[in-house]
């Protein structure tokens, strides 16, 4: 296997970045590839944020995985600031190799760059194999969530 590199995502990584949302039941529910327009806006509005950290990782010039990592200031915990990672992605070609775990370390890393004290993530209720999976990466179930459609 090639080197790794994470960098930013960039518009051209935006359909393999779609592709990986939308490979599994829940994503083939919510994600639509075809139009890729949502997802290039989307991509402005991150990209021009610097507490947004939409990330791709490359092997051999292919995009094989993905994730966010959203820098949060706050008051609480005396005004500590915090990440939340989200849309972790792996192609399904690359998974069980370890990019997942050098993924999540590269987001850990980069949050403690940021003076976070604490680094949170999503991931569906349903997605058992993913949470598995963080917690050996040393990550607790801590919270229980709620979401409202708008």
């Amino acid at each position: 296997m090639g080197e790794l590199d994470i960098r930013p995502a960039v518009a051209g990584d935006v359909p393999a970045i779609v592709a990986m949302l939308a490979d599994d039941p829940l994503g083939a529910q919510r994600e639509s590839p075809e139009d890729l327009t949502p997802y290039l806006n989307a991509l402005k509005r991150v990209s021009s944020d610097p507490n947004q950290h939409l990330m791709v990782a490359v092997r051999d010039g292919r995009v094989v995985g993905t994730l966010q990592l959203t820098i949060i200031p706050g008051l609480s915990r005396v005004g500590a600031t915090r990440s939340i990672i989200e849309a972790v992605r792996i192609h399904a070609d690359e998974r069980g190799g370890g990019l997942g775990t050098q993924l999540i370390e590269w987001a850990i890393d980069e949050s403690r760059r940021h003076d976070c004290q604490l680094v949170q993530l999503t991931s569906d209720a349903t997605r058992t194999d993913a949470h598995r999976f963080y917690e050996r990466l040393g990550f607790q179930a801590s919270h229980v969530g709620f979401k409202r459609q708008l």
